[in-house]
């Protein structure tokens, strides 16, 4: 069984218009943000688009098939709710400084949970920045006053980036997405962030957007580090790892012939989502699904071999 899902199209501010033509779909709505791919956000799950389940609510589904679909350990750590959320973010304006909690803090505050994450780029404008991650040491006390002045971007590595650059954002490492860059989201199922500094930017109302300092306070990791971007090796027809943590793992296909993908010693569920080109995905019993650019596939735990064709580019993420 190959499990496809409607995607959860967001209108926002900063956002662009790369995600309707990337993902081929008949909409007109304008400064899409983001399409959530695979979703069991509260209130925000995504819905299977054909098949046996089809209607289905992501949730519902693990509530039926609990192991069979994301893997026994799994579903004793997570229960009914499904433990990965998959987005598709197109930053036409800068998004807001801001940071996520661990679970710890996040349990604290009266979330469910943390979020730790990780972007893939995708094709971007010529002169994308991000920003991640603390370039200087500061104390809390210091960064109250650079958020008050203006400067907390002074304090923060900023990096120009390209298509198959790769960032791991681990709960705590204060980050922004900036103008003009199209990227893959893989995180923990969780909609918490603190929003630290918004640039004085006023909604469509006239009102500045809610900032939450005192919690981005209580989250942030000052560690810092000569480097946030994450390095690897680009190798056609080979996996290419680029996170692993206990949250997930990811590793890259750049395919140019067929491949035969074995999760035979897998507890969990893969997901796989397309970044660019076009191909197939068949499973053991014949079952076979496009996977194309802006395509994102769920593969329940149950199925151990997976045949993939065509020349393609894709994320594979389990946990």
């Amino acid at each position: 069984m190959l499990i496809k899902f409607q995607p959860l199209l967001k209108q926002t501010i900063w956002g662009g218009d790369k995600i309707i033509p990337f993902k081929h779909l008949d909409s007109k709505l304008s400064q899409v943000g983001e399409s959530w791919e695979v979703s069991g956000v509260k209130d925000n799950e995504t819905i299977i688009s054909d098949g046996e389940y089809a209607g289905t609510k992501l949730n519902d589904l693990v509530a039926k098939l609990k192991g069979k679909l994301v893997g026994e350990e799994n579903y004793e750590r997570f229960g009914d709710v499904f433990p990965l959320l998959i987005k598709f973010i197109d930053a036409k304006k800068q998004l807001s400084i801001q940071v996520h909690p661990n679970d710890e803090t996040a349990h604290r505050l009266g979330y469910p949970m943390g979020k730790t994450e990780m972007w893939y780029i995708m094709p971007s404008d010529p002169d994308a920045k991000l920003r991640s991650g603390l370039k200087k040491k500061i104390t809390p006390e210091q960064y109250k006053e650079m958020v008050e002045n203006d400067t907390i971007t002074d304090a923060i590595a900023e990096y120009p980036v390209k298509e198959g650059d790769c960032f791991f954002l681990p709960s705590g490492r204060i980050h922004s997405i900036g103008a003009g860059c199209f990227l893959a989201e893989i995180q923990q199922t969780s909609d918490v962030t603190f929003r630290i500094y918004d640039f004085k930017r006023k909604d469509k109302n006239g009102n500045y957007r809610q900032l939450h300092i005192k919690e981005a306070a209580e989250s942030i990791d000052y560690t810092v580090k000569d480097d946030y971007r994450t390095h690897y090796e680009h190798k056609e027809n080979e996996p290419m790892n680029l996170v692993q943590c206990k949250f997930f793992t990811t590793t890259l296909y750049d395919l140019t012939e067929p491949m035969t993908l074995d999760y035979s010693d897998l507890d969990s569920f893969v997901i796989l989502i397309g970044v660019g080109g076009e191909g197939t995905v068949t499973d053991s019993e014949g079952n076979t699904t496009t996977l194309n650019a802006g395509e994102t596939v769920l593969v329940p735990a149950t199925e151990t071999i997976l045949n993939v064709k065509g020349t393609l580019k894709f994320l594979e993420s389990y946990v």
